[in-house]
C-alpha cells in the first residue's frame, strides 16, 4: 500500500537518556511519524471521520514520548510504534526519534534512530505478553 500520512518534527521534551543527568534535567526530542494506511475511503469522500486523526497521532506521540523514561530512543521508537499501531487503523508504521543534542563532546548534531513495525509484530508484541490480568 502506498497511501501515507506523515507528520514530522513532533517537538517533546522528555527525561530520556542513557545518562542519569538526561533522566533528570530532560531534554529535547523531535520524532517524525508515518502510517500506512488506506486512505481511499477519506480521499474519494472529503470525510473527516473516514480519515486518520493526525491530530489524534500527534496527542498520541506526545503522551507516549513523555512517559515513563527510557535509557535508550530505540526503546523510545518501540514504544512510540506500538502505540500508533495499536490506537491507529495504520498497516505499518515508521518512527524516527531524533535525539537534537546528545551528550557527545565535541559534536554538534543529531542522533536518531528510525524503526518500522507492521501489525504483524504487534500481534506478536502482544502474544509474547500473554493474557492481560
Amino acid at each position: 500500500m502506498s497511501d501515507h500520512l506523515r507528520l514530522g518534527g513532533i517537538d517533546v521534551y522528555a527525561h530520556h537518556g542513557a545518562h542519569a543527568a538526561e533522566r533528570e534535567l530532560g531534554q529535547r526530542f523531535v520524532v517524525d511519524v508515518e502510517l500506512w494506511a488506506d486512505l481511499e475511503p477519506a480521499a474519494r469522500t472529503d470525510d473527516l471521520a473516514l480519515a486518520i486523526d493526525y491530530a489524534a497521532v500527534h496527542r498520541a506521540v506526545v503522551a507516549a514520548a513523555t512517559d515513563a523514561p527510557c535509557h535508550l530512543i530505540e526503546a523510545l521508537a518501540g514504544r512510540l510504534c506500538r502505540v500508533v499501531l495499536a490506537s491507529f487503523a495504520a498497516e505499518r508504521v515508521c518512527v524516527t526519534v531524533h535525539k537534537t543534542q546528545p551528550p557527545i563532546s565535541g559534536f554538534y548534531g543529531e542522533a536518531s534512530v528510525t524503526l518500522e513495525r507492521d501489525r504483524a509484530w504487534l500481534a506478536g508484541q502482544d502474544a509474547a505478553r500473554g493474557p492481560q490480568a
